[in-house]
């Protein structure tokens, strides 16, 4: 029915591959490109047999668009899944538009290099007047909105867990539970151990600029920057049991200040050990978390690069990685002229994860995500011009996918709220 071509081949792309593999009826051709081919390869020769979908591998360089132009042409997909990095978002939707293929990504843009002077004259802009001074945002990403809109495409933003799900949570609340929303707590929780002193469960460059970063939140119609994990809670999450959780900032929350205008507050709060962070204040306080290049023994590194050729591959935890984790929605507001509570999530098991495609449960809630985002472009349910959030579009065909192919819901209707 449907050729998708991948764009890359980590541990998201790994899980979201074969969770594709397993509706061959509407996934019936994938090509899976990466800068290391030899990982398509790899995963293409561990699929072969076990599924009716046809696969074939490629390589390319993402920050190249005349690359990615060359490979679209060639492979003519109806569908570009990119699960590369943030920092190629823009490259591969320029080649999109160039060859009029629909795109999605599970995480919105930012730059690799920090202080390049064209992208800090606009990010220092947009600080002053946004409010918040994290690295992403939706802005450079919603600047192609008339483009796609003209060229009758499609671009699907965000499409992983948080962004992704926590968006399609808040959007069915919207339609399903409230007349009104008042406020929204996104909570991010694992509960998982590795084993290790110190690892991260995703790309460490991407994870640590995220926890190292200013928080905010979103409050009577603007945004509240704090100092990096100056705001803590404890909160019981089922199945996990008492977590300490930090506020940060985290992009979903933009696109639902838009979405949900009446809200008065959005947060976002993540789980985090206090060995983690022991260790990324270290880190942080010597330099390693920086972008900018050093010189070393005549060579010019970038410190964050280095440590994340010293540190685990988030790929390689799924063996060890053992517990929970539980990812949700909390709002509250009024429904038939009635205070109102509610809160949807989902548990997921790292081991049981583990056990089908081979991959810790970070990887998992982000991989199937895009499997059933890219199951909704394809299959129409979500198909119409320009660039999308998952809150701007409908949730029941999407968290009904979810529920079928591995991260069903849970509802509580009388939660604790978080103070």
């Amino acid at each position: 029915m449907s050729k998708v071509l991948v764009i890359g081949c980590g541990g998201v792309a790994s899980v979201a591959i074969q969770k594709c593999c397993q509706v061959s009826d509407v996934f019936t051709e994938l090509c899976l490109a990466s800068r290391t081919k030899s990982k398509c390869d790899d995963l293409a020769a561990k699929l072969k047999g076990h599924t009716d979908t046809k696969i074939t591998t490629a390589r390319v360089d993402a920050d190249d668009v005349n690359q990615l132009i060359a490979l679209i042409q060639k492979e003519k997909p109806d569908l570009v899944m990119n699960v590369a990095l943030p920092y190629q978002d823009l490259t591969i939707m320029d080649a999109c538009l160039a060859c009029g293929v629909n795109y999605m990504d599970t995480a919105n843009y930012e730059p690799e290099n920090t202080d390049d002077p064209q992208w800090r004259a606009i990010y220092e802009k947009r600080c002053k007047e946004a409010g918040f001074s994290a690295y992403f945002d939706y802005s450079w990403q919603w600047a192609y909105r008339k483009k796609f809109e003209d060229a009758g495409l499609m671009a699907l933003l965000g499409c992983g867990f948080d962004p992704g799900v926590t968006q399609a949570y808040c959007a069915y609340a919207k339609k399903h539970e409230f007349d009104h929303i008042d406020t929204i707590d996104i909570l991010d929780c694992n509960g998982g151990d590795h084993g290790y002193a110190f690892a991260t469960n995703f790309n460490p460059e991407v994870n640590l600029r995220e926890v190292s970063a200013p928080g905010s939140y979103w409050e009577d119609g603007h945004w509240i920057e704090i100092p990096a994990m100056s705001i803590k809670r404890e909160y019981h999450f089922d199945q996990v049991g008492e977590k300490d959780m930090y506020l940060l900032h985290h992009e979903e929350i933009e696109s639902l200040a838009q979405t949900i205008p009446e809200a008065k507050r959005i947060r976002f709060f993540m789980t985090f050990g206090q060995s983690y962070l022991d260790h990324m204040r270290c880190l942080e306080d010597v330099g390693m978390l920086s972008t900018t290049p050093v010189e070393f023994e005549g060579h010019q590194i970038v410190p964050i690069k280095f440590l994340k050729a010293l540190l685990p591959d988030p790929a390689s935890l799924g063996p060890r990685t053992k517990g929970k984790t539980n990812i949700g929605c909390i709002f509250t507001g009024t429904k038939d002229g009635k205070d109102k509570t509610w809160y949807i999530y989902n548990v997921c098991d790292h081991q049981e994860c583990y056990h089908e495609v081979g991959s810790q449960g970070v990887s998992y809630t982000t991989g199937v995500p895009a499997m059933c985002g890219a199951l909704m472009m394809l299959t129409g349910k979500w198909q119409k011009p320009g660039v999308y959030t998952v809150d701007e579009l409908d949730p029941d065909p999407f968290l009904d996918a979810l529920d079928k192919y591995g991260l069903p819901r849970s509802i509580d209707e009388n939660p604790v709220l978080v103070p």
